[in-house]
């Protein structure tokens, strides 16, 4: 699994939604969400259960404050993954609610999961393409330390970032 610590990747989902993550260590991730429904979203320091299934493929999954579930498959050295992300209701019907930095807003995620209903609950199932992946080291707290913005991926993929 060392190989896969400290990496940093950019991924697109088939339906167009661009996220980013930062494998900080063996359970803890950093991400940013570059588009779909909750663009402009980013988690420091999200706790997660991650494991390597076969040599060379990785899962990560956690719960966030919002109660979405999220596990994603990683085949880095495919330049594919798999993810399902499970979003509560309220999710679904005020995603914008959560785009923030979360870390900011843990009172308000358990306030609206809290207000807003939770059931039934939207399953994303996608396949992405990996197009960018680095590897940043460990507990690198540089690698996601602002808010995505517009062309962003670009400055990453191009090393301004």
């Amino acid at each position: 699994m060392q190989d896969f610590l400290g990496m940093q990747l950019i991924y697109t989902y088939d339906n167009g939604w661009e996220y980013e993550i930062y494998i900080k260590n063996e359970d803890t991730i950093d991400y940013r969400i570059h588009s779909g429904i909750v663009g402009g979203r980013w988690v420091r320091n999200q706790k997660v259960n991650l494991v390597e299934l076969t040599p060379g493929i990785f899962k990560v999954a956690w719960t966030e404050p919002t109660g979405t579930d999220v596990s994603l498959d990683f085949m880095p050295n495919k330049n594919k993954t798999h993810g399902e992300i499970f979003f509560p209701k309220w999710v679904d019907e005020h995603p914008k609610l959560t785009v923030c930095y979360q870390n900011d807003f843990i009172d308000k995620m358990h306030k609206a999961r809290n207000q807003y209903p939770t059931y039934p609950k939207t399953v994303v199932s996608e396949f992405s393409t990996i197009t960018f992946q680095q590897h940043r080291g460990i507990n690198n707290e540089n690698v996601i330390a602002q808010a995505p913005y517009q062309g962003m991926v670009n400055d990453i993929k191009t090393g301004k970032l």
